[in-house]
């Protein structure tokens, strides 16, 4: 992506599908930035999945992409029950086809409308996580910060979307109230 205009913004990227999808959404010196406020800035969150060769950056997939997302947030920052009628919308638009390939059994993703895409690999995408390891889901522990991640670590400790950002601020926080209390 050479076009200045097509850089990914965001503070954290490479999260799973659904994860990433949250992180459109983030905060930057107290200041609220939305990376899906329109066709432009979906380019470049299907450009950063490799999703741009499939689907296209237009209105009805910027809807789409934009409810389910909403859905996600409203699973993964609800209680257990939350979200789960929303999140379920949007799987309603495809399914899972098995199929067999010269390589063996396999499985492929098909959609009411191409324009489903996104948004449906996202939900579904949710789902696989919730298999995989669903305490591991988490929202960065600086208040301040809204940015999700997959903890990937060892012991699943992970507190932060990035020790060098939100972790730093929180150590010089602690450091600057020990100090001023001294």
């Amino acid at each position: 992506m050479s076009d200045p205009d097509r850089t990914d913004p965001r503070p954290l990227t490479g999260e799973p599908l659904a994860l990433d999808l949250l992180n459109t959404r983030w905060g930057k010196e107290a200041a609220a930035r939305d990376l899906l406020t329109g066709t432009d800035g979906l380019a470049v969150w299907l450009g950063a999945n490799g999703l741009d060769t499939r689907f296209t950056a237009d209105e009805a997939t910027l809807r789409h992409t934009l409810r389910a997302r909403d859905a996600l947030r409203e699973a993964v920052e609800g209680t257990s029950g939350e979200g789960a009628e929303a999140v379920d919308a949007v799987l309603a638009h495809g399914r899972i086809r098995a199929t067999l390939t010269a390589d063996g059994p396999g499985e492929r993703p098909e959609f009411d409308d191409a324009s489903w895409g996104p948004a449906w690999l996202a939900a579904r995408d949710y789902l696989r996580l919730l298999d995989a390891a669903p305490d591991r889901i988490r929202r960065c522990a600086h208040e301040a910060c809204t940015l999700h991640f997959f903890d990937t670590s060892r012991n699943g400790t992970r507190r932060w979307c990035s020790m060098a950002s939100c972790g730093n601020r929180a150590k010089a926080s602690r450091h600057y109230a020990r100090t001023k209390d001294a």
